[in-house]
């Protein structure tokens, strides 16, 4: 059983910069492929980012030299270091851990997920 737990949301102004944690226990957290999604009031969960096992990553172009996603092998924890924070940033971010080695940008390539973490960028 995979539990994923995330943590470092918060209120942030806009300009201002996060980091979100994610801790994975459960699975042999360095061979998978790791991912952030989000969601805002009235959307669908979107993705934003996702590390391979390999060090590979892949961002949607909305967060491209905004964010950074990045992963502790040694301590189960993936990383989302949010810089330049908008006020379009503003929803509830999740982790997921993908069942692959390779990147995932879609919902269906992830079959564990954490409880979400709410960023709420102001203005």
């Amino acid at each position: 059983q995979v539990q994923l737990v995330e943590s470092g949301g918060g209120l942030v102004q806009a300009g201002g910069s996060l980091r979100l944690s994610c801790a994975a226990s459960g699975r042999t957290f360095r061979s998978y492929s790791m991912g952030w999604f989000r969601q805002a009031p009235g959307k669908e969960r979107e993705f934003v980012a996702a590390r391979s096992w390999s060090g590979g990553t892949y961002y949607v172009d909305s967060v491209k030299g905004r964010f950074t996603i990045s992963r502790d092998n040694a301590k189960n924890t993936v990383y989302l270091q949010m810089n330049s924070l908008k006020r379009e940033d503003t929803a509830v971010y999740y982790c997921a851990l993908s069942p692959s080695r390779r990147i995932g940008v879609h919902l269906a390539d992830y079959d564990s997920w954490g409880q979400g973490t709410q960023v709420t960028v102001s203005s």
